[in-house]
């Protein structure tokens, strides 16, 4: 007779905040999204052809050549709903999973602060403020360095004090690569290893389609 501990646990996406010495912080998916759009662009090497549709000499040599990883981009819509975890107490509703998320893409209180500090002492250049590395788990064939490059949330409920209870969230990331990162970080190892999973796949698969 099978028991409750018996039934797998659903493997969720998530989004893991990394600090030098390991995770800070890790955002899990409430629920998986349905679907995923991903866009792969080739960093070819050669220009475009001419408009006789016949190109350069320089053009043929590079043809076949890259310049470096593909350029990927993933999109899907994420829903949060304090109403389907009645066994957690939410007072301030959906509030602090939306936070988590939009600081993703914002710096925090302390790096303005040193950023404008600085600028009051007369830096002629404030570098522009270094956000975490932040990696996205799709399963365990799917671990990856990104940035988000989109983010909005459309707030669909609140409870009566106007804490937003259920919202869904469009959410863009490009996945970032060895050419995106300085030469060291650890994210071009976490690309890498991404790659390499790929290329494992890849092995498996002779045939596409029938």
């Amino acid at each position: 007779m099978s028991t409750f501990a018996d039934i797998p646990k659903a493997i969720r996406a998530s989004i893991v905040v990394m600090d030098p010495g390991g995770p800070r912080r890790v955002i899990v998916m409430q629920f998986n999204p349905d679907s995923l759009e991903r866009s792969i662009q080739p960093q070819a090497a050669g220009g475009t052809s001419g408009a006789s549709g016949t190109g350069t000499d320089g053009d043929r040599n590079e043809a076949l050549r890259l310049k470096g990883p593909a350029e990927e981009q993933w999109k899907f819509t994420a829903e949060i709903d304090a109403t389907d975890q009645l066994d957690v107490a939410a007072p301030d509703g959906i509030h602090p999973q939306l936070a988590a998320l939009e600081m993703l893409v914002q710096p925090t209180v302390a790096q303005l602060r040193e950023s404008i500090d600085a600028a009051r002492r007369g830096a002629i250049e404030v570098n522009p403020i270094e956000m975490p590395l932040t990696l996205f788990t799709w399963g365990g064939k799917r671990i990856m360095p990104v940035r988000l490059t989109e983010f909005s949330v459309n707030e669909q409920a609140f409870d009566i004090d106007l804490n937003p209870i259920r919202a869904s969230l469009s959410i863009g990331m490009k996945i970032l690569t060895v050419s995106d990162l300085p030469f060291g970080h650890p994210g071009g190892d976490f690309y890498l290893a991404h790659l390499a999973m790929k290329e494992q796949l890849a092995a498996r698969g002779s045939r596409i389609g029938g």
